[in-house]
């Protein structure tokens, strides 16, 4: 696979994968596994990362704006988006900690692909657990600071490949009690942060390296994961509540399965 057909291929998984609850990190295996293709590099991952970032950002915008002046001005009309701003911030705080301690192993990337696969599985019982136990249907409105420190905690299994960060946060949600809809909507926004900051650690890494990159290969990556993310982030909350978490968690199983015949 030419560096073209690569880099629009996993612009197209990165910009799926991301917001789906399936495992990015999974997924980015499959072109080395399959084709025998080489990594596109870090200035790739930055790129990819941008693109979903700009989408969920440009999806989210009205919300974003309202949270923002919600912080800015004491409007008791905002008062819903202040605690939605201070809930994502509280949730974000785990994760970032998490990268600290662990940052060593993860800038080493010490996986296996069984590893990753026993990973995947285990995550995708887990949100299987969570999605059928559900006993409750609370929306954002009812969600707590506990609550939100929760989804927070959970979120930083993620770090584990093969786990999924909207997956993690999804099953800690719905373990919580919030609805399908509203579990995946805060788990996209409480993306934003998390995406951001891998995007900045990636950034720093970066300019400790002497990086030879193709704006092509960048800008199609850049560009293909923005827009499958847009339209994923679109379509999953529009029909989540109509077809589950099911279809994921048997993708999930498949795909590990697959990936243990591999090895």
């Amino acid at each position: 696979m030419n560096d073209i057909l690569l880099s629009l291929f996993l612009g197209i998984v990165q910009g799926l994968t991301e917001f789906l609850p399936i495992s990015s990190s999974a997924h980015l295996l499959l072109p080395s596994l399959i084709f025998g293709s080489n990594d596109l590099g870090l200035s790739f991952d930055i790129a990819v990362h941008a693109g979903t970032l700009v989408a969920v950002i440009y999806f989210f915008r009205k919300e974003i704006v309202l949270m923002t002046r919600s912080i800015l001005i004491n409007d008791d009309s905002l008062i819903a988006h202040r605690k939605l701003a201070i809930y994502l911030i509280v949730a974000t705080i785990p994760v970032i900690f998490a990268g600290l301690i662990f940052s060593n192993l993860i800038e080493q990337r010490i996986f296996s692909i069984s590893s990753i696969a026993i990973s995947n599985l285990f995550f995708a019982v887990i949100l299987l657990f969570a999605f059928l136990t559900r006993k409750s249907n609370k929306n954002l409105l009812q969600l707590t600071l506990y609550g939100a420190l929760f989804i927070g905690i959970v979120q930083c299994f993620a770090l584990i490949p093969g786990a999924s960060r909207s997956g993690t946060a999804i099953t800690a949600a719905l373990l919580i009690g919030m609805n399908l809809k509203d579990s995946s909507k805060f788990s996209f926004l409480l993306g934003i942060p998390t995406i951001l900051g891998a995007l900045v650690l990636l950034i720093i890494e970066i300019q400790t390296l002497d990086i030879i990159y193709n704006p092509i290969n960048l800008f199609i990556g850049f560009f293909v994961s923005m827009i499958f993310a847009f339209f994923t982030i679109k379509l999953f909350l529009n029909f989540v509540e109509k077809i589950g978490m099911i279809p994921f968690v048997t993708y999930r199983i498949c795909l590990a399965v697959f990936l243990l015949l591999l090895i």
